[in-house]
């Protein structure tokens, strides 16, 4: 996987994995650190610490001797989060970017609904 320099690593294969949990690639269990690690060609540690923030969101838990499962409102959650996401970091930029072109609401909405 190509990482992008501006964002920490293991909040990019967190990004990855919320897409693969809402396009239903994971429904209940994780994969293993292990496995994640090699599939993302990092270090287990990285991984680790992805599945921490995950955990911390309430994305996902661990059952001790087990694994990590994907928690029952995990959608709602990662859904939630993004749109936050989009509201509070992306609108904004996007605001100021038709404002400075002299886009009107109706343009934007002729535009939208198409």
């Amino acid at each position: 996987m190509d990482f992008m320099k501006q964002k920490p690593i293991y909040l990019q294969i967190a990004d990855r994995l919320m897409e693969q949990i809402m396009a239903g690639k994971v429904e209940e269990r994780m994969p293993s650190v292990r496995e994640v690690a090699a599939l993302m060609g990092v270090n287990p540690n990285t991984v680790v610490r992805t599945f921490d923030h995950l955990q911390a969101n309430e994305i996902i838990f661990q059952r001790r001797g087990v694994g990590y499962f994907v928690s029952a409102d995990a959608r709602e959650r990662i859904l939630a989060e993004q749109r936050r996401e989009f509201l509070e970091d992306d609108l904004p930029v996007i605001r100021k970017r038709i404002n400075a072109l002299g886009i009107t609401i109706e343009e934007l909405t002729k535009h939208l609904q198409q």
